[in-house]
């Protein structure tokens, strides 16, 4: 494949981003999630999420035990869009200036100078956020809500696009501090990370014992992305569909199982997220199955079970799927989705 500038032919270049379409999106998704697919195997579903939540200018929070290519992953998903990329290892001694950076003295000119914290980046990976303290974790607060950080009493804006991938270890629960709720519902989508199935994890067994060096494409930038989360949020929804997400929410809310439900910022993510579900399925509408692919995602990490829920083995994720059966998807547009133990599983 011929290249410009290090960037594939048919990729979307700079000075073409004010020309940009659903079809341009649609492609851009399929040419990542060819790229990443060089050097990571499996996880296409993750890096759908990912790119849905680019395409938002929201963040997304990964569960999953370690080794399972969290880090890899990211670092290949934000080289392919010509992003820069920083990974925070949280610990919980770190502090906000570690993460925001600090105003340094120069005694020779007598003025500071800014020094930038790893924040400052399109893409960043907070490995194992639930270390942080309390403290630190409202200086990623700062960050993910106002795309901007406070040092010392003067305010700097981020990069665009800026989207935080948070991570967090399900099992080893010693020295880490709760994301308060609040913290919680700035994540567009919380996602499960799995062990690779048995034939993916033999695949990655081959490839560590015949390595071969693989790059992925830039196949697109920075610039261009920008620009496709403007055409995303011109995607059509009908009021059926809104209303659709309202009684969603509403009745999370209602559900005796649970302690909390979702508030109104659950209803503009799935407003959000769906729209950018369908712009990356080549359609400039959203239908009532873009809600309900999204809806799992969207709701797990915002409502909060009943301890009597809890002792039945009641889920997150069962919840979510009920409340969606229970409300009358818009008759116009049906329904292909079925609400199987393997969806819920996915």
């Amino acid at each position: 494949m011929s290249t410009t500038d290090g960037m594939p032919a048919d990729s979307i270049k700079t000075e073409a981003v004010e020309t940009l379409t659903i079809t341009d999106i649609e492609r851009t998704f399929s040419r990542i999630s060819e790229e990443v697919g060089k050097v990571v195997i499996g996880k296409l579903d993750i890096i759908e999420f990912m790119f849905i939540a680019m395409l938002t200018g929201k963040h997304v929070y990964l569960e999953g035990v370690p080794g399972i290519a969290k880090t890899f992953l990211t670092n290949a998903f934000t080289q392919t869009m010509g992003c820069e990329f920083n990974r925070i290892q949280f610990t919980p001694d770190m502090l906000p200036s570690d993460i925001v950076g600090t105003n340094i003295f120069n005694p020779k000119t007598g003025t500071f100078r800014l020094k930038k914290g790893p924040i400052f980046a399109n893409v960043i990976l907070a490995d194992e956020i639930n270390r942080a303290p309390p403290k630190t974790q409202s200086a990623m607060l700062e960050a993910m809500a106002e795309g901007q950080v406070s040092i010392e009493g003067e305010t700097h804006i981020l990069a665009q696009p800026f989207v935080v991938i948070a991570t967090a270890n399900p099992i080893e629960q010693e020295g880490t501090y709760p994301l308060p709720e609040a913290q919680l519902d700035r994540f567009l989508v919380k996602l499960n990370v799995g062990y690779p199935t048995p034939d993916e994890e033999l695949d990655v067994i081959r490839v560590k014992n015949n390595p071969v060096e693989q790059k992925v494409d830039v196949v697109t930038s920075p610039q261009a992305l920008v620009q496709m989360q403007k055409v995303v949020k011109r995607v059509y929804m009908h009021d059926d569909v809104m209303k659709y997400i309202r009684d969603i929410t509403i009745r999370s809310r209602e559900d005796p199982r649970l302690t909390l439900g979702g508030s109104p910022r659950a209803s503009i993510s799935l407003l959000e997220s769906s729209k950018a579900r369908a712009a990356i399925d080549g359609r400039d509408y959203v239908v009532p199955d873009d809600v309900l692919y999204m809806i799992k995602h969207v709701l797990h990490h915002r409502i909060i079970l009943k301890a009597e829920a809890e002792l039945e083995g009641v889920t997150q994720t069962r919840v979510s799927l009920d409340i969606a059966g229970d409300v009358d998807v818009p008759v116009e547009f049906g329904t292909g989705i079925s609400f199987s133990d393997d969806f819920e599983q996915n």
